[in-house]
């Protein structure tokens, strides 16, 4: 019988690889990040649904879903209890795991766009444009909480995508069709959301002057929330959610092309600039649905890329995927303390994921500047 000496045993070894170096591999393929991605969601989404003030019990909720299916028995679930899981609880979930997803998906495909770690979704003024049209509905548009169709989520689409179209209007300003400025040089892109960005969010801070009785309405959208009515902001965002996803995910080998240098991706046939673009695009679509439901979300799209890079590696086949269903579990676990921990009051979502997300991307921060022994 072979006995393996006590460890620890430096990486050289083959007794290290012969232990490790298999785990290793399944760790890195797409088929198994999804795997534990989807398990994940599942099991976040299982305890959030069950959780709040009124407990809902996992057999009696097993015995309703049971029920509801061709041939079912009955249900252990009271007819209150049924209508606060189906119509309150479970779209709230679906609505968190979707924004989640979105953010996690679109803060990869910005980094990978732009070959730089520290991009978040709300690069190209997405967040300010939101926020401009968000306040707008509310100060302009009175009672418009208690209106049959809410026009908040639809004022903070259009501003969220005017915001990132102007960006590129003003980062592709003054290059002419066979200029190589902005199309060469993302950074006059980024800058131009910096620009566009800071002027939404004077125009946003003048338009709350105009209402202070709607302020703190204003601010608790601008922190964050995920209240729902039921299915309707799920079936709101769903057709941009999956036009972004499939876009975002069929670019993830010619993102890696990417990230090796637009001149070295040029000469294996890509145009980096169109990669670029469509992405891009494809991501701020994604964003700008994702806030107009939720309200600015913070560290969502920055942080969970960076874990998912750190466990199971840099490749957009796996980072991709894996950001998009580990946003969506983180985002779920963090709607579920928000809602838990002043019960019956309710935390703004964005506070809950700035006190997780903040200290431990600051400690990415310091491991990755440690020199390695």
């Amino acid at each position: 019988m072979r006995r393996w000496p006590r460890g620890p045993w430096p990486r050289s070894t083959p007794i290290y690889r012969d232990a490790f170096g298999d785990l290793k591999q399944v760790r890195r393929r797409p088929g198994f990040v999804v795997l534990v991605g989807v398990l994940a969601v599942l099991l976040t989404g299982i305890i959030s649904a069950l959780s709040g003030a009124a407990g809902i019990g996992v057999w009696a909720a097993l015995s309703d879903v049971l029920a509801r299916l061709p041939g079912g028995v009955g249900t252990h679930l009271s007819s209150l209890d049924a209508a606060l899981l189906w119509q309150i609880r479970v779209p709230r979930v679906v609505l968190s795991a979707m924004v989640g997803g979105a953010l996690g998906l679109c803060g990869c495909a910005y980094q990978g766009a732009f070959r730089n770690p520290l991009v978040d979704p709300y690069l190209l003024g997405s967040a300010a444009g939101a926020g401009l049209g968000a306040t707008l509905a509310i100060v302009y548009l009175p009672g418009v909480r208690g209106w049959i169709v809410n026009p908040l989520p639809l004022f903070a689409f259009v501003g969220a995508v005017a915001a990132v179209a102007l960006s590129f209007a003003v980062g592709h300003l003054g290059s002419g069709s066979g200029s190589t400025g902005a199309r060469r040089d993302p950074t006059r892109l980024v800058l131009g959301g910096v620009a566009v960005a800071s002027f939404f969010t004077a125009l946003q801070t003048f338009a709350q002057q105009q209402g202070d009785d709607t302020l703190r309405l204003v601010y608790s959208w601008i922190l964050g929330g995920l209240v729902t009515s039921g299915w309707s902001e799920v079936l709101l965002i769903l057709p941009y959610l999956a036009v972004c996803a499939t876009v975002i995910l069929a670019h993830s080998r010619l993102l890696d092309v990417l990230s090796v240098g637009d001149d070295e991706a040029r000469t294996l046939g890509v145009s980096p600039e169109r990669i670029r673009t469509t992405v891009v695009i494809a991501a701020s679509l994604g964003t700008a649905a994702a806030v107009a439901v939720s309200g600015l979300i913070g560290f969502v799209g920055l942080v969970v890329p960076h874990v998912v890079r750190l466990v199971f590696g840099s490749s957009h086949r796996i980072s991709l995927p894996g950001s998009a269903l580990f946003g969506a579990a983180f985002l779920v676990l963090a709607d579920l303390a928000a809602r838990s921990v002043l019960s019956p009051r309710e935390l703004p979502i964005g506070v809950v994921t700035a006190l997780v997300g903040a200290p431990f991307f600051a400690w990415l921060l310091i491991r990755q500047g440690r020199p390695r022994s």
